[in-house]
């Protein structure tokens, strides 16, 4: 049995139907690309979706098939036998609206011009990317997902669909996340983006309108999100919430204005009351970025809602970026929770050849 899904070939589905937008305005006729791996059971009821991160896209697995060195951003956690086990679960993994990994963004054509949508595009905000996940579901006809699982920014997503669709998921599983941005992450993320938007090459947004991109700006932007996913160890090793508006760029920072909390006072027990899935939450003692802290605001606000709750903080010295990263404990948790995700399906085969039945393992 290999280890790997293989090479995979990435889906496109256009939605026609106008979405309406956090930001208060809307959005239609827009593509979303996703790829699946693993196989839909007859009952429909072994999907998991992954949720990616601010860098990552639909390639969740195996490797392109138009490039065979493109490996999946979570290869090593997605795959026959590895912890989310394709041989059990059907995963789908789907690139983001306003991504510039395929589906429609700022590079794609507004309809309304005819030229690259450019700065035009509108603000997208987690739990508009959570609908537009619910709606490709739909689509592939999955009513109801075993789980939902991201680490980072796809935790978030996970988290939003626990209160945005309680009863469309079985499990979420939030890894090295939290509930909001921190001052400090949206001071970080404006020095990036203010490297950009300041690159000559910028030229307000309309770069692709020139024939050129803001290589330079992109670099530093690059360079300073590399710090913030590493450890202070780490960077030893290598290396030896309000900001002040401008009037040609609110809409971006607006986006900051959307957190789980915001429509309950910032009362984050009041915004996870509708959840009614089962939780695991992981995070790592050197994550700075999304600090253990974090996930513990958001345990304790699930306890007061008298959800299951597994918890678990592990000492790894990789930072941020431990959750993409090879760690047995940490690998461990996530199989031994997918293990009992898998012995809960109906007729769903068990590691070990059994099959499970109301929860209960029986001889095949």
């Amino acid at each position: 049995m290999t280890d790997s899904v293989g090479a995979t070939t990435p889906q496109r589905l256009r939605f026609d139907a106008p979405l309406a937008l956090a930001s208060g305005a809307s959005i239609a006729g827009y593509e979303l690309v996703y790829e699946t791996y693993g196989t839909l059971s007859p009952a429909r009821d072994n999907a998991v979706l992954v949720c990616h991160a601010l860098n990552a896209s639909h390639h969740v697995a195996g490797t392109s098939a138009t490039d065979p060195s493109d490996l999946g951003w979570w290869d090593n956690m997605v795959g026959p036998g590895k912890p989310l086990d394709t041989d059990r679960f059907f995963v789908v993994g789907v690139n983001n609206l306003g991504s510039c990994f395929g589906s429609t963004g700022p590079m794609s054509t507004n309809p309304a011009t005819g030229r690259p949508y450019g700065p035009d595009f509108p603000v997208v905000t987690v739990e508009d990317w959570v609908r537009t996940q619910a709606r490709l579901a739909d689509a592939l006809g999955i009513e109801r997902f075993a789980a939902v699982m991201g680490g980072s920014l796809g935790g978030m997503q996970a988290l939003a669909w626990s209160t945005l669709f309680p009863e469309r998921l079985g499990h979420c599983i939030a890894i090295a996340t939290a509930p909001k941005l921190s001052a400090q992450n949206i001071a970080f993320n404006e020095v990036a983006r203010r490297a950009i938007v300041t690159d000559p090459d910028f030229h307000g947004g309309r770069f692709y309108d020139h024939d050129t991109v803001p290589a330079r700006g992109l670099s530093v932007a690059r360079m300073i999100g590399h710090i913030t996913y590493l450890s202070g160890d780490t960077m030893a090793e290598r290396f030896g919430r309000t900001l002040r508006r401008h009037a040609t760029d609110t809409a971006l920072r607006d986006g900051y204005r959307f957190t789980p909390a915001s429509a309950h006072g910032g009362d984050l027990a009041a915004a996870m009351a509708p959840a009614r899935c089962d939780f695991l939450l992981a995070s790592f003692t050197t994550d700075w970025r999304f600090a253990p802290e974090r996930s513990r605001e958001i345990v304790a606000a699930l306890l007061a809602n008298r959800r299951r709750v597994t918890y678990a903080e592990i000492d790894a010295p990789h930072g941020h970026d431990a959750f993409l990263l090879d760690d047995a404990r940490y690998h461990g948790l996530v199989r031994a929770y997918f293990d009992r995700i898998a012995m809960a399906l109906p007729g769903a085969p068990a590691r070990d050849g059994t099959t499970a039945r109301d929860g209960v393992a029986l001889a095949a």
